[in-house]
Order: C-alpha cells, then sequence, then structure tokens
C-alpha cells in the first residue's frame, strides 16, 4: 500500500471514546465521553479534541459498539425471514442445551425475527447439493408479496435448507424480493454464513440483517457529517477478526463489526508488545463497562469461527476472547443473600461513576479507586476531568455500614472482587483450554486495565505485566495497525482418504481467489499473507478441531500429513486423540487473506529524573505509600514498587514486591521480585 502521512483511528467505547491521529509521524491521543443515543457525535467530539485537520486526513480507521447495542438493546431493523418449508419455528427451537440448568424460570433467548414475520416457501435441496424439490416460484412470490404488503420491514433475510451446498434456490428468492420490492434490501445466508449447520446458520443470517440497516445508517450519517467537514480520506471499519476493510464492504456482512471494539484492542497489544521481544501474551482490556481477555500464542490472537451474543450464536470469524461485567464503571452491589457483587451492570458514560459529578450516587469500581487512593482525582484523563472524591467517598457509605466496615475496608474488598472475577475469565481461556498461563506475560491496556494488572497477574501466576503507550487509548491505535482482512469459508464433508488432500487443495484455492476477488471489489491490492484452517473430526463426532495449515505446505500435503496435524489439534483440544487409523472426516474449510496498513511511527522514549510525590494509599487491607511518578520518571532501571504511574490517560499500579522499568520499546515492564 503507497503510504500515508496523516491517518487517524476512533474507538467508540461504552464509556468514553478515544483517538489516536498520526500527522507526519507526531502522535497524538485523546478521549471524549462517549454519547451513547448518537456515537457519531463523541466520535466527532475526539476528532475535534485532537485537533485533526479532516482537510488533510489521508485514512481514518473506526471501531465502535453500534452493532453490539443494536442486538443486546434490541433495536435493529424490522426483519422478514423466508425458509424452507417446514422450518418455520427453526430460530424458536434453537439447540436442546440450557445455560442455566437449576433455573426453574429458564427462558430461551429470544430470537431477533417474529414467527409471524417467517414465511416458508416450496422447495428442497438434498446434502449434496441435489434439487429435491424444485423451487415454486409463483406460490414465493405470492407469499413473499403478501407479506411485504401487509407489514413493513427494513429488511428480508433468506436462509434455506442446505443452501451452503447449492445457492441457487437462494438467488432466485432474492431476485423475487427485488422484483416485488425494488430496493429492498436483502440477506441471504449463503452469502452471510456459507456453513452447515442450520440454526446457527439462521441466526447469524437474521442477526445480520438485523443490524445491517443500523449500521448502513450509522455509517452513512458519519460518513456524511466527515465529508461536510472536509474529509475525503479513506474510510475503513474495524472488524471482529481482528482486520479492517473499507467501509462500503459492511454493506454485505455488517455482523462482522460485531466486536470491533476489542479485537483492535487486542491487535494493538500484541503489535506493541511484540516491540520487547514477548510473544505469549494473554491481553487484558478492562474499559468503563467490561474487560475482555484474549489469548495469544506466539503472538498471533487465537480466532474462533463463531460466538455468541445475548445467547445467539454467531457464525462469523472472531478473535477469541472472554468477556466479564467487571470494568471502572461496574456497579458494586449487594445480593439477595447479602453477598458483595460487582457488575455486570455499569453506571455507563450518562450518569457515569458518582466521582464523575454527573448525577450517579450508585458506587463503582472507579469511586473505589478514589476512596482507596489508587486513583489520583485531580490526575485523571491527564487532568481534563476533575473527579469528585467526596461523592466517590458518599457512594461507598451504605455498604460499608451494611458490612460494619470502613470506607477504605469497603472499597478495597469490591476491587479484590473485580479482580478475582477477571482472573477466572482468564483461566476461561488458559487453563481450560490446555494452556498454562504461567507461560505468558499479560499485556494491560484500557483506561483500568494498568490498575488491575498486577493483581491479576499474581492471582493466576504470572510474573510480567507489559503496558504498552498509550495504554487508555490502545484500542484506537489498534485500528491503524490492523491489517485489511478478508475471511472466508465453505462447508464440504469428505472423508480423510487419499483424496482428501486434493479436495482441500481445490476449496483453499477458490476460497482465495474469492479474498482476491473482494480485495480488488475494495480497490484494494492483493493481500500480502493468506492463512488456512479446516474444521475437523473422528466419525460420528458432534463438534470439530480447527487444525492449522502452513501455506507452503499446501502443495505437499497427503492424507498421513493431514491425520497427523488433526491427532495434534484433537490433543491440544481436548487432552486426548485417537489411534491412528480411526476414521476422521473433514467438515468445513477455512481462508484468510490479509494486507498490512502503513507502519506506525516509533514510539519516543523520554527518561526524566524525577522525585515523585509520596501519595497514601489503601490496598490489600493495609494501608501504605507509594511513590506517584509519570511514565517519564521510570528509568531503564528498575524501580520497586509500590508505584502509581500516571500515564496520561491510565494510571499503572505497581505494587510491593513487583518492580517497574520504561524499556527502550516505549513499554512498561512489570516484574514480580525474586
Amino acid at each position: 500500500m503507497s503510504s500515508v502521512s496523516s491517518r487517524a483511528g476512533v474507538e467508540v467505547g461504552g464509556t468514553f471514546t478515544d483517538l489516536v491521529y498520526v500527522n507526519n509521524g507526531r502522535i497524538v491521543v485523546a478521549k471524549a465521553p462517549s454519547t451513547p443515543t448518537s456515537p457519531d457525535e463523541g466520535a466527532l467530539d475526539a476528532l475535534i479534541k485532537g485537533n485533526v485537520n479532516l482537510t488533510t486526513l489521508d485514512e481514518l480507521a473506526h471501531g465502535s459498539t453500534v452493532a453490539t447495542n443494536a442486538i443486546l438493546e434490541r433495536k435493529g431493523a424490522r426483519v422478514a425471514l423466508i425458509v424452507t418449508e417446514g422450518f418455520r419455528d427453526l430460530l424458536l427451537l434453537q439447540r436442546h442445551q440450557r445455560r442455566s440448568i437449576y433455573d426453574l424460570n429458564y427462558e430461551k433467548p429470544a430470537p431477533v425475527v417474529r414467527r409471524r414475520d417467517t414465511i416458508e416457501v416450496s422447495e428442497r435441496v438434498g446434502p449434496t447439493g441435489e434439487i429435491v424439490k424444485d423451487l415454486d416460484g409463483v406460490k414465493a412470490r405470492e407469499a413473499i408479496k403478501a407479506l411485504l404488503a401487509e407489514r413493513s420491514f427494513d429488511v428480508v433475510a433468506i436462509c434455506l435448507l442446505n443452501s451452503f451446498v447449492n445457492s441457487s434456490h437462494e438467488e432466485a428468492l432474492v431476485r423475487i424480493v427485488e422484483d416485488t420490492l425494488p430496493g429492498m434490501p436483502t440477506a441471504p445466508s449463503h452469502k452471510v454464513a456459507k456453513e452447515f449447520r442450520e440454526y446457527e446458520r439462521a441466526s447469524t443470517t437474521t442477526l445480520s440483517a438485523y443490524v445491517q440497516p443500523v449500521v448502513s445508517r450509522y455509517l452513512n450519517r458519519f460518513e456524511s457529517s466527515l465529508t461536510t467537514k472536509g474529509f475525503s480520506g479513506a474510510f475503513s471499519v474495524m472488524q471482529s477478526n481482528g482486520g479492517r476493510m473499507p467501509a462500503a464492504a459492511m454493506a454485505e456482512n455488517a455482523i462482522s463489526a460485531l466486536f470491533s471494539g476489542p479485537a483492535a484492542g487486542v491487535v494493538g497489544a500484541v503489535r506493541q508488545a511484540a516491540r520487547s521481544g514477548f510473544q505469549n501474551l494473554i491481553t487484558l482490556d478492562v474499559g468503563g463497562t467490561s474487560t475482555d481477555v484474549c489469548l495469544a500464542p506466539e503472538g498471533q490472537p487465537s480466532l474462533a469461527s463463531a460466538t455468541e451474543i445475548d445467547g445467539l450464536p454467531v457464525k462469523t470469524p472472531v478473535i477469541d476472547m472472554a468477556t466479564v461485567g467487571a470494568g471502572g464503571g461496574s456497579l458494586v452491589w449487594i445480593d439477595d443473600g447479602g453477598m458483595l457483587r460487582v457488575g455486570p451492570e455499569s453506571a455507563g458514560a450518562d450518569p457515569g461513576p458518582a466521582c464523575y459529578g454527573r448525577g450517579g450516587a450508585a458506587p463503582t469500581i472507579t469511586d473505589a479507586h478514589v476512596v482507596r487512593g489508587t486513583m489520583q482525582a485531580s490526575a485523571f484523563l491527564a487532568g481534563d476531568m476533575h473527579l469528585d472524591a467526596e461523592a466517590a467517598r458518599k457512594s461507598f457509605e451504605p455498604l460499608a455500614e451494611r458490612f460494619g466496615q470502613s470506607l477504605l475496608e469497603t472499597a478495597d474488598a469490591a476491587i479484590q472482587l473485580a479482580e478475582s472475577n477477571i482472573a477466572r475469565a482468564i483461566q476461561r481461556i488458559s487453563t481450560e483450554r490446555g494452556r498454562d498461563p504461567r507461560d505468558y506475560a499479560l499485556v494491560a491496556f484500557g483506561g483500568a486495565g494498568p490498575m488491575h494488572a498486577v493483581r491479576v497477574a499474581e492471582e493466576i501466576g504470572l510474573s510480567t505485566v507489559i503496558v504498552p503507550p498509550f495504554a487508555g487509548v490502545l484500542s484506537a491505535l489498534g485500528l491503524l495497525v490492523a491489517d485489511y482482512a478478508r475471511y472466508d469459508a465453505l462447508t464440504d464433508r469428505q472423508p480423510l482418504d487419499a483424496e482428501a488432500p486434493n479436495k482441500v487443495r481445490k476449496h483453499l484455492a477458490s476460497l482465495t481467489c474469492s479474498i482476491k476477488d473482494h480485495f480488488a471489489e475494495h480497490k484494494l491490492a492483493s493481500p500480502e499473507r493468506f492463512s488456512y484452517s479446516l474444521d475437523m473430526r473422528y466419525k460420528g463426532q458432534a463438534f470439530e478441531a480447527p487444525v492449522q495449515i502452513a501455506e507452503q505446505d499446501l502443495v505437499h500435503l497427503d492424507d498421513q500429513d493431514l491425520e497427523d496435524l488433526f491427532r495434534k489439534a484433537h490433543q491440544q483440544l481436548y487432552s486426548f486423540a485417537k489411534p491412528k487409523g480411526e476414521a476422521v472426516e473433514i467438515v468445513a474449510y477455512r481462508a484468510g487473506g490479509t494486507l498490512a496498513p502503513p507502519g506506525f511511527p516509533e514510539t519516543p522514549v523520554e527518561y526524566e529524573e524525577v522525585e515523585g510525590t509520596r501519595i497514601n494509599i489503601f490496598e490489600r487491607g493495609k494501608s501504605s505509600q507509594a511513590l506517584l511518578l509519570p511514565r517519564s520518571g521510570l528509568t531503564k532501571n528498575a524501580s520497586v514498587g509500590p508505584i502509581l504511574i500516571d500515564d496520561g490517560l491510565a494510571t499503572v499500579f505497581t505494587p510491593l514486591g513487583w518492580s517497574a522499568r520504561l524499556d527502550p520499546s516505549g513499554n512498561i515492564i512489570i516484574q514480580k521480585e525474586a
């Protein structure tokens, strides 16, 4: 790609909107309060706050929670669904699995399409793509016309049985919808999720349709505002898979932007940690509303082929993360059993924590830090926002009285509870998947991540914590360093025999061509790198193991190589593998293509002699004094805790028994004392 001199990344979070602006090698960062009702306003506020010259800006990369919020708040589009005759209740039946097996009042997650808005069409495609029953186009047209005339819809989703093998009937229905109501958007499943498992594919297709108009309107409105202010550069949007694409590509599959913000943070973290030579990483992103953790062995974030939101499955590539409701704005409360709890409810951006002085009265984790002294009220957001310490103390008074403790003890207990919740989330992505977290370093970012990181690391047995520069806005930085990326997949069940390698090469070559065409369609250069994987399983298994295939191995790959790779992956995932020779089958084929953006400038490292200030803190049940330093006050040599490091947009806490240093790459390296 050609180099650009002026770039900006804007990431809209639940509480704050973050900006990283690179202009001719100079880096500017800024934070602005998010505007939940109009996220683009918060984004524009951040651009203004960072003094971004939109008329000379070459590129703007964007990530937001618009798609996520539309689903969680059930504020998406009005969707009509077309299914194969006999499958009208597919979204309602779901899978036979209960999240809470002892909950007598358990209810299945509600789909985003009502039963009354679902119509059946007479057709049937067999499992190998054969036409079992021709599409009755006349009756289909009548049913579609009647439904669209009866009620007003924003988009029509189409999910027919086995259309992932043969999409001809779905394509015919798209034409019928367009003829019946010109301009009506459609979301056929063969373009959204070309994979087997009917319920998961239908759920993904309807969710994509549900958020499509919302995301399109949002991006069009934001882009229009940018154009009005003189912006004429490239506009890209972050995807859940850790890559980005031009905003126009979101018109095809908006569901790919579902978790764009957290994904950007992971990308920024692993790229910056690599500059200090660290490879095995666990990323820790503590924001205002939630905490996201991700495992990145050898500097590569784990990619999952599916996820879920609000209990509904989504078949789209996502960076494999675990999320827990333990952010700076998480509410501290007492449950019906009299136990102290943290989250998942949050004070959000409006009114926010009590210490924000915007009308919030309930205690939060941010308030707890202010009470303990581990967050300095006068230094919040580089001094741009002064916190109300008295309001923070008042918010904790009812809890302290209830437990018969001091304010300090109650605030400290709340923070310890939040850190335990975060530690359990890390265990879910590491020890529960056969990975020893002690072999990894913890990369902390987000507004609150560096405050909690060391204690979380202690709880799971880690000895190294890395805090990148611009930790408080690292998700915005991740937008700028993220590759352009496209991932594609298809299902074709194939027994692992002598013919399997040829089938693998054929399908992966087809997916590669499709990815190259997608890049060309959006006026991007051809991908520089490709990645490949297969979903494989023992015959009779219900679920698959992902098997990575190196590009250079494709030419000479044989069936024995595939079996060896599968057995190794199965052993890693399930802790066992059957003897060689057991029947194995390939279920799905996956390919990804990436194109790197222009290089990010090196972060200048400044060291200065600073005496620092001694402040009183209360932590882990004890009062002590900590040294308050700016980031530049650290040296190449280790400084022993307790230390509070003011990083401008984040506070880094190094407790007793740990030491911190600033390395030449700009990362703060915190290590446990021997």
